[in-house]
C-alpha cells in the first residue's frame, strides 16, 4: 500500500546508547542516519538531543516531513506519546513523560510513537514479508492471499507484533505482548527466559558446565558450526532449546491469528539451528481424553524460506466438486495452511518501515 507514496516520515531507532534519525520515502531510507548519543541518564539532555537529531534531519530534506513515526522502548501510553513506569535503558523518562506532545509543539507536524515489535510486525506486513509471499503466490498461478501477520523479534527480549486484515492490533492498552506468556518446560518462569540472548547463553554454560563463559549467541552459533573451538553437543542444545520453546509460544498465537508468521532479529543468524526445533514444536500434536492425535496448530506449517516446501504451499490440494442436482462444478482447496519465514528487510528496517506506513495511515484515516 505504501511501497510506492511520495511522502516522507522521520524515522528514530531508539535505543539505550544511541538515537539514530533518519528519513523514509515509499518505505525506504532517503537519507543518511544520523547518530548522537541517547543521554537516556539526563532526561533535559536526552530531549534536547532528540531535537537536534530530528532537526538535522528535516533541514536536510528538500520538501517538509508529514509526520515523525518511531518506536520507543515500554511500558508507555502509545496512542497519547506518553513514556513511562520501568524502562531500564532510559531511567530518566520513568516518571513520565509527554514525549508526543512534546516533540509536536516543537516542529508542529503529527508525531506517532509505537512498540517496536507492533512496527515490526506492521512494516512486515504492509512493506516487506507480506506483499512478498502474496506477489509470489500470485506468480505461482494461485489464488490464495494472505491479510494477517505474526511478527516475532528474537533479541533481548522476545517480541511480537500482530497484523489482522492489514490493520495493527494495538490492543487496548496498548499492551500485546508474548514475553510473559508460561515458559514450556519451567511453567513457574516466562517464556522469555527461553527465548532471548541470555537464554542461548545461560543453556549454553548448563549444557557444556562452563558457567563462566563469555560467548555471545555469535560465538555460540560458530561453536555449533565448528567454526571455533567449544562445545558443539552443547552449542546445537542451546539453539534446539531456544527453538523449542520459542515455537510453543508461537503455537498459542498462530492458531488464534491464522496467518503467516514473521521472525527478525540478531538471533536469527542461527535459524539453520533453531528452525527444526521450532517447526517440530508448531507441527506437533496433542491428544484428546479418547486417544485421537490432534494438531495443535489446525493448519498445516510451512518453512516459506525453502524452495521445494513453498512450492507445495503455492500449490495446495485443490479438488473438483460437483453441484448436487446440477453440472456446476466448483474448485476447493482443502489445505488449510500458513507459513514461516524470516525477515528479508532486517528487523531495524521493518520496524522504519512500519513507523512509516503506521503515521501515513494515521493522517489518512483523519483525512477520510
Amino acid at each position: 500500500m505504501y511501497l510506492h507514496d511520495n511522502r516522507i516520515v522521520i524515522t528514530l531507532d531508539a535505543g539505550g546508547t544511541n538515537l539514530v534519525f533518519g528519513a523514509m520515502r515509499g518505505c525506504e531510507y532517503i537519507t543518511e542516519p544520523v547518530t548522537y548519543p541517547s543521554n537516556a541518564h539526563d532526561l533535559d539532555l536526552c530531549l534536547d538531543t532528540m531535537v537536534k537529531g530530528f532537526r538535522e534531519v528535516i533541514d536536510s530534506l528538500d520538501e517538509k516531513p508529514v509526520a515523525i513515526s518511531f518506536a520507543f522502548p515500554g511500558p508507555a501510553d502509545y496512542p497519547n506519546g506518553i513514556i513511562g513506569g520501568y524502562l531500564p535503558n532510559f531511567p530518566s523518562f520513568r516518571e513520565g513523560v509527554a514525549l508526543g506532545p512534546f516533540l509536536q509543539n516543537e516542529f508542529g507536524i503529527p508525531v506517532f510513537i509505537n512498540n517496536d515489535g507492533d512496527l515490526f510486525a506492521y512494516g512486515e506486513a504492509l512493506c516487506g514479508a507480506l506483499p512478498e509471499i502474496n506477489r509470489r503466490l500470485a506468480e505461482a498461478g494461485s489464488r490464495k492471499r494472505y491479510r494477517n501477520l505474526l511478527g516475532y523479534t528474537f533479541g533481548t527480549g522476545f517480541g511480537v507484533g500482530i497484523v489482522v486484515n492489514g490493520q495493527l492490533n494495538q490492543g487496548d492498552n496498548s499492551c500485546v505482548e508474548t514475553f510473559c506468556l508460561p515458559h514450556k518446560t519451567k511453567k513457574e518462569i516466562i517464556v522469555e527466559e527461553g527465548v532471548a540472548v541470555r537464554a542461548v547463553k545461560r543453556v549454553y554454560a548448563e549444557a557444556s558446565g562452563e558457567y563462566d563463559h563469555n560467548y555471545e549467541p555469535k560465538e555460540i552459533c560458530e561453536i555449533a558450526d565448528g567454526k571455533r573451538p567449544g562445545n558443539v553437543e552443547a552449542a546445537k542444545k542451546a539453539f534446539a532449546e531456544f527453538g523449542e520453546i520459542a515455537g510453543d509460544a508461537m503455537a498459542i498465537a498462530a492458531q488464534l491469528i491464522d496467518g503467516i508468521i514473521v521472525i527478525g532479529g540478531g538471533i536469527t543468524a542461527a535459524r539453520h539451528l533453531i528452525m527444526p526445533s521450532l517447526l517440530a514444536e508448531l507441527r506437533s500434536s496433542f491428544r484428546t481424553l479418547g486417544g485421537d492425535d490432534v494438531r495443535r496448530v489446525q493448519m498445516q506449517v510451512f518453512n516459506l524460506d525453502n524452495p521445494a516446501e513453498f512450492e507445495a504451499f503455492a500449490k495446495g490440494n485443490t479438488k473438483t466438486l460437483t453441484v448436487r442436482g446440477t453440472n456446476l462444478t466448483v474448485d476447493y482447496d482443502d489445505m488449510k495452511r500458513i507459513g514461516v519465514t524470516f525477515s528479508k528487510l532486517g528487523a531495524s528496517k521493518a520496524i522504519s518501515a512500519g513507523a512509516y506506513a503506521f503515521a501515513l495511515s494515521k493522517i489518512d484515516e483523519t483525512n477520510d
